[in-house]
């Protein structure tokens, strides 16, 4: 008689949410509270904000997963290397979580913000959802956090919301920038000098807030005129509000 087929254990791809604990899902709390294996990203060398966000509130015995990025700004995006080196990164993590799967292992893969807004799940959900059981809790994102804490609301009546990455070339950023009402830019860090020129051009760098580190211990709150010729963190975002139609 032959053993029986072991059953694959649930992947979940779960956000976390901006950055304070307590604006995680009643969801994510009890599954991070209940997992035996939990999976984050990090850089290299580095504990990585998602396993900062969850503290201490996983079990003493879990067992943890780090997927530490082999390259994250050593080279730039346009190099060949960067997407074999991401891509191969992906591959070997799917491939690990596949086989925690296959051997009967439910396994929480947390991320900051939303799971499917710009984030790393996305990748290893692409690789894993056709051969293995995944399930996906949504989270508030990082922007909803950033004009949030602007105290104005980014959005009336008919106003057209665009989300822009700031690694897209200027000329595409002004483009999108006098097209829409209301505007949030993420990923700024080394491209903050090509953002401003280009919310200049477009005639919005006055209206521009710059949020740092939203919803987390040491945010800051500013505009983006204010702010000088400094760098921003990797957790920054621009927001310029819509100011629509309104009762």
């Amino acid at each position: 008689m032959s053993a029986p087929e072991t059953k694959q254990g649930m992947i979940w791809g779960v956000g976390l949410g901006p950055g304070d604990p307590e604006l995680m899902s009643v969801k994510a709390d009890r599954l991070l509270r209940n997992a035996t294996h939990v999976a984050h990203f990090r850089k290299a060398g580095r504990t990585g904000q998602a396993r900062r966000i969850i503290g201490d509130m996983l079990h003493a015995d879990v067992t943890e997963i780090p997927m530490e990025y082999p390259v994250t700004t050593e080279i730039p995006l346009t190099d060949p290397r960067y997407n074999e080196m991401l891509s191969a990164f992906y591959e070997e993590s799917a491939e690990h979580l596949r086989a925690l799967s296959n051997a009967g292992h439910e396994v929480v893969i947390v991320s900051e913000g939303d799971p499917f807004f710009y984030g790393s799940f996305m990748h290893l959900y692409t690789r894993l959802k056709d051969d293995c059981p995944v399930q996906v809790v949504p989270a508030i994102t990082g922007m909803s956090a950033a004009w949030t804490a602007t105290g104005v609301p980014i959005t009336w009546g008919d106003d057209v919301l665009s989300v822009l990455m700031g690694t897209l070339p200027e000329d595409a950023l002004v483009e999108h920038m006098e097209k829409a009402d209301a505007l949030v830019i993420m990923k700024i860090g080394r491209n903050i000098d090509k953002i401003r020129s280009a919310l200049r051009r477009a005639g919005r760098f006055d209206a521009a807030w710059l949020v740092e580190y939203a919803a987390m211990a040491d945010q800051t709150v500013q505009k983006l005129a204010d702010a000088g010729e400094k760098v921003t963190p990797y957790f920054s975002i621009i927001v310029v509000h819509g100011n629509g139609r309104r009762p």
